[in-house]
């Protein structure tokens, strides 16, 4: 037995949470927008208790599906390997769902644990069978900041500390900004999205998260510009919180594109996490190689330049509750998957 129980509770507990994916501050931003945040206690055999944030959502009349962002989050002595993480989560998803709402046809969890540089991601086994497709980036890069600035500096890519300080000798200045800039942000990205052929969330949502951060008190979210006179060349939103600090969202404009301002934006955004308190600046996601086919590849070049440690996670995993549900909704979600890669092959070429 790996759980003694596990119990609901005020959400207020999960602020108690490692990652800003388990936190109070994400459950009631996620409700917001049509999920129904539930708050957890886990007792967890011989090792405490850890908070546990699940989030629901109705997908059709009768038939509801549970989902826990990077979690669950075990706590600190508990083993390691892999056999022993899988039975604790099969544990707890049995214990879950009796908990949650009667329709509930599957749980879906983003496991945080993680392999380094190199290592393989851990699979699961049964009862779960991996989701069609991921919703937390499983691959990033954790930048540490229990270093001095120049250390940070010294471990990125020489093209990177030039281009850093490439950016300012041309003149970009990088503000701090907040919600009051999100038009600003919001124009930037649209026109992100539109150079890119990326989707994105309405201006709302990005309002609300710096709402909702603002009013916790034990979260920050944070827009930085960066100009060149009269333009402002891109932003970026990151989110500190704990010893943590999350890049969110990055958009730029198509104008004035060699004066370097990304990388100007990430290491003023490091630096200030570092003088924040945060001990780890997570990039948020990258493809899972360097592979030059991947129609992402550029991204994966881009965040790794700064240095950092590359961590894969094992992506999503469904534990069914209502098997022949489930079944069908499975079904239909690879179907989605399949016209959704159909059409990036379509505009990035093949990746065969």
């Amino acid at each position: 037995m790996f759980i003694t129980d596990i119990a609901a509770a005020d959400l207020a507990v999960c602020g108690g949470a490692d990652s800003f994916l388990q936190s109070a501050e994400w459950g009631r931003f996620k409700g917001r927008f049509g999920w129904e945040s539930r708050a957890f206690i886990a007792q967890w055999a011989g090792f405490g208790e850890r908070p546990l944030l699940a989030l629901t959502r109705r997908l059709a009349p009768g038939i509801t599906m549970a989902y826990v962002p990077w979690g669950p989050e075990l706590p600190a002595a508990f083993p390691s390997d892999g056999l022993r993480r899988n039975g604790a989560l099969a544990e707890l998803a049995l214990k879950l769902r009796r908990l949650l709402p009667r329709d509930t046809a599957f749980i879906r969890f983003d496991p945080p644990w993680y392999s380094g540089s190199g290592g393989v991601p851990e699979a699961l086994e049964q009862p779960f069978r991996r989701a069609a497709a991921s919703i937390q980036p499983p691959d990033t890069v954790l930048i540490n900041l229990d270093q001095m600035p120049e250390a940070i500096l010294a471990a990125m890519k020489p093209k990177w500390r030039y281009n850093t300080g490439l950016a300012e000798k041309r003149g970009v200045t990088v503000a701090r900004g907040g919600a009051e800039d999100i038009e600003i942000f919001y124009r930037l990205l649209t026109e992100t999205a539109a150079r890119d052929g990326i989707a994105i969330h309405g201006r709302s949502y990005y309002q609300t998260l710096f709402e909702v951060c603002r009013d916790s008190g034990a979260a920050e979210c944070r827009l930085y510009t960066a100009r060149h006179e009269d333009d402002t060349l891109a932003a970026i939103v990151t989110l500190f919180r704990g010893k943590q600090a999350v890049y969110l969202y990055g958009a730029s404009s198509n104008v004035k594109r060699n004066l370097m301002a990304p990388y100007a934006l990430q290491w003023r955004a490091m630096r200030d996490a570092k003088d924040w308190g945060c001990s780890t600046y997570d990039l948020f996601g990258i493809p899972p190689s360097d592979d030059p086919n991947h129609p992402m590849a550029g991204l994966y070049r881009f965040k790794t330049g700064f240095g950092g440690t590359v961590i894969h996670r094992s992506g999503s995993w469904d534990y069914a509750c209502r098997p022949v549900c489930y079944g069908l909704f499975s079904a239909a979600e690879k179907l989605r998957k399949r016209v959704r890669d159909s059409r990036k092959k379509r505009r990035w070429g093949s990746t065969d």
